[in-house]
């Protein structure tokens, strides 16, 4: 069995950097079933949460705890908020599993790999576009969910401040301005989910094992971090700081849990995606 190789004689005009251009790929990508699916449940989860309240009345707080969600009809803000809050633990790691664990290993299951490579597509090349795409993709789909709920929660609630549950409020400026750092640490706590999907991608041909084996991983780490035992151990799983942007949304924000979780997460993601292009690089590419 012989190994696919990058020609060593270079035809006139060719420039590596130029193969696979990322508009190439982006637009490959969005035409794909599974991107049109996925943006299409993210942007219907608002309005299921709207008909959800109307059917169900307004959220009461359960007990002596009062969370974010005991808030969600005060605004539209706290309507986005509370998206964010019900989705930021698995909903929102589908889109990342899926759009960075299936890019490379379904070109490997439609037996194009091995094409793309002889176009030829230097290597490293492939991959970080394929990479840069499926961040971008995984980005606006975390973006599009609280896009779509401030509209939705703007509409049925109202625009106004983002109240905060344990008093106090956020003014409107204000709390647009933490939503975005929200959706960027987000989106940085996920990148771990997302090495994990993208290495797995290389290593199978089979794009349904890097996605659920990057989830299954990822429900392993929230599992570990509900292990109490460990103690500070846990201080070292990306899935101990996935909830910290909450600091954001308070009077008076606390950033040192969420610059521990963003130093944690992106660690373990440089490793993972640097794993990725090592063994891509040395692979045998018969698919």
């Amino acid at each position: 069995m012989s190994t696919l190789t990058e020609p060593t004689e270079v035809a006139s005009g060719y420039r590596a950097g130029r193969t696979l251009p990322l508009r190439v790929e982006l637009a490959r990508q969005l035409k794909r079933r599974r991107t049109l699916v996925m943006f299409g449940i993210l942007a219907v989860l608002p309005f299921v949460l709207v008909a959800a309240f109307a059917i169900g009345g307004e959220p009461d707080a359960g007990g002596d705890r009062i969370t974010l969600m005991d808030t969600a009809t005060a605004s539209g803000a706290n309507f986005a908020a509370v998206n964010l809050f019900v989705s930021a633990g698995f909903l929102l790691v589908i889109p990342v599993a899926l759009f960075c664990g299936d890019t490379v290993a379904s070109e490997a299951s439609w037996s194009s790999l091995r094409y793309l490579l002889a176009a030829p597509v230097p290597r490293a090349r492939l991959l970080w576009s394929k990479l840069v795409v499926a961040l971008s993709l995984s980005l606006a789909a975390m973006v599009l969910l609280p896009v779509v709920a401030l509209a939705v929660g703007t509409a049925a609630y109202g625009w106004g401040p983002l109240q905060i549950p344990t008093g106090g409020s956020l003014a409107t400026g204000t709390a647009a301005q933490r939503l975005l750092v929200v959706v960027a640490y987000i989106f940085v706590s996920q990148l771990v989910t997302a090495g994990l999907a993208f290495w797995l991608s290389t290593k199978t041909d089979a794009p349904l094992g890097a996605v659920g084996g990057a989830v299954g991983l990822t429900i392993v780490g929230n599992v570990l971090d509900a292990v109490t035992a460990l103690g500070d151990w846990r201080h070292f799983l990306p899935a101990h700081w996935q909830f910290a942007w909450a600091d954001a949304v308070q009077p008076n924000a606390e950033w040192s849990g969420m610059i521990q979780g963003t130093a944690v997460s992106i660690t373990y993601a440089l490793v993972l995606f640097a794993l990725a292009f090592r063994g891509f690089a040395r692979k045998d590419v018969v698919s």
